[in-house]
């Protein structure tokens, strides 16, 4: 096959705009890209009965046309879901629809959401592995001892590789922030959860269960923990004596970067909720606040302008030199 030089630059411009055509910049000047590698949807599976980007096991259970089933709605289950490669952008947001929902007026336990070091291993908390070191989202729909909280609950751990969970008091020590979701489970609209990262200046999260469009702010607070620079996005979900059906639906995941120059981190918004725990203060050495995403990006398309031009060069000199033979 044979380029001229107009053939490589009409090929670089669509596939520059095939890319472009993917991202957005919202009225704040945030702009997403999304992560194909972190997101999920239906039919989940390729013809081989296995997904390009994420691994499951233990009880887990994959309809293509309706969701990956954590666990089901029988006793003793454990299950998990997690990405294959790691989350490395700096700033992103990851929203996930999911489903909690059963036959029983009793139920249990709930699942998490895990952005940490460790992944794909079965454990004691809600289906994974204990002692982790990263960020958890618990959504616990069983109380177990905690006086005065009103579940289904929703709490965020931030895990050093050493904590234990206190499961015998739902997690009341090793809180960072949460807050209660009655009518979580078993709604009648799409429940989803909203996790937005902006490295040392934002972590919030918003869920959705009340009333489709509208979001409920559960935490949020500008000293966000230092997550690992390598982590991975998984979920998992488990049932004791009492159960439930705990279903994801989808993912999706963005990379965002901050197109106002001269800042790459998102502003923080006054009067900022701190959430039940603020968390202890802490030191952070100064840190570039560019997304390694976009940067990557650049470079890519840096060196596909430069792969074009010489592939269009070429293909005319070749042209040329045939010309002179005639």
């Amino acid at each position: 096959m044979r380029f001229s030089a107009s053939s490589a630059a009409l090929w670089l411009a669509c596939s520059i705009g095939l890319v472009a055509a993917d991202s957005t910049i919202d009225e704040n000047g945030i702009k997403s890209i999304p992560l194909r590698t972190h997101n999920l949807a239906s039919p989940y599976l390729d013809s081989a009965m296995q997904s390009r980007w994420w691994d499951f096991g233990g009880n887990t259970i994959v309809r293509a046309d309706q969701y990956v089933r954590l666990s089901s709605d029988k006793p003793s289950q454990e299950g998990w879901l997690f990405s294959r490669v790691p989350l490395t952008a700096t700033n992103w947001e990851i929203e996930v629809e999911f489903k909690i929902h059963g036959s029983g007026n009793l139920h249990g336990d709930g699942f998490a959401m895990w952005l940490t070091k460790q992944r794909a291993t079965p454990g004691p908390v809600f289906g994974s592995v204990d002692a982790f070191n990263g960020l958890a989202i618990f959504f616990d729909t069983y109380k177990n001892n905690r006086p005065g909280t009103v579940f289904p609950y929703v709490m965020s751990m931030m895990g050093d590789g050493h904590a234990i969970y206190d499961k015998a008091n739902d997690g009341k020590d090793n809180e960072f922030m949460g807050c209660s979701a009655r009518g979580i489970r078993n709604a009648n609209i799409p429940t989803k959860a909203r996790l937005t990262y902006f490295q040392d200046k934002e972590l919030k999260l918003e869920l959705q269960y009340r009333q489709e469009g509208q979001w409920e702010l559960c935490f949020e607070t500008n000293d966000p923990p230092m997550l690992p620079s390598v982590a991975y996005l998984g979920f998992s979900a488990e049932t004791g004596e009492l159960s439930d059906n705990h279903d994801i639906i989808n993912v999706q995941t963005k990379n965002l970067y901050n197109t106002n120059r001269g800042d790459n981190g998102r502003p923080s918004s006054p009067g900022m909720e701190k959430g039940r725990k603020a968390g202890k203060d802490r030191n952070h050495a100064p840190k570039s606040e560019g997304s390694w995403g976009w940067f990557l990006f650049k470079i890519f398309m840096f060196f596909a302008v430069i792969g074009g031009g010489y592939v269009g060069y070429t293909a005319w000199r070749a042209q040329q030199k045939r010309s002179h033979r005639f």
